[in-house]
């Protein structure tokens, strides 16, 4: 990559950056926003849409793109409200996302600010294992992060937590699986 196409890489991989955090603090001050964010959210099909995101982060991170890294990371946030309002949703889906409002909204201390701070270590953490092409150390932190959340998300919502398990079970092997092949495939090259 030439220095010219590396700056362009880190500004437009910047402007994502920027705008991801934007569209984060948008959905924390605006009470309005975060509602209708969150209705759309009650459509499981993002559920299961969100972890996917994963698998382009990881291979540019294998291809040293930051832009991509953080399209990737904008895609994954923002596709919360990409499907429409469901008409019928299940209880334990209301109630969960219940909870995770209550929870976000709720007071902040320093267990909840660290809690929150593992999100994007994870991230850092797994763009660095495939940006140094360790799929062991990658797979590891997905892992990780998938267990972290059903686990967290299970102690702290009760029997509404379950809720995400299948599609964090789903996306956890579906993204395991095309990560493994396409790493394979790449290391050959």
């Amino acid at each position: 990559m030439t220095t010219k196409d590396r700056k362009t890489d880190i500004i437009l991989g910047s402007l994502f950056l920027i705008l991801t955090v934007g569209f984060i603090v948008l959905a924390m001050t605006n009470k309005l926003f975060f509602d209708w964010v969150f209705e759309r959210h009650h459509n499981q099909w993002s559920w299961y849409l969100r972890p996917l995101f994963l698998v382009p982060f990881c291979y540019f991170a294998f291809r040293k793109k930051f832009s991509g890294m953080m399209i990737s990371i904008f895609a994954l946030f923002t596709s919360m409200f990409w499907f429409p309002k469901p008409e019928i949703v299940s209880k334990s889906v209301v109630e969960f996302l219940e909870f995770e409002k209550e929870y976000l909204y709720g007071q902040w201390n320093t267990e909840k600010i660290l809690l929150t701070l593992t999100i994007p270590i994870s991230f850092i953490t797994l763009g660095l294992a495939f940006w140094k092409r360790s799929l062991v150390l990658g797979v590891a932190v997905i892992g990780l992060m998938a267990t972290g959340k059903m686990v967290w998300s299970i102690e702290n919502a009760g029997e509404s937590g379950k809720s995400i398990l299948i599609p964090a079970i789903a996306g956890l092997f579906i993204c395991c699986g095309i990560i493994y092949y396409g790493f394979k495939r790449l290391t050959k090259k």
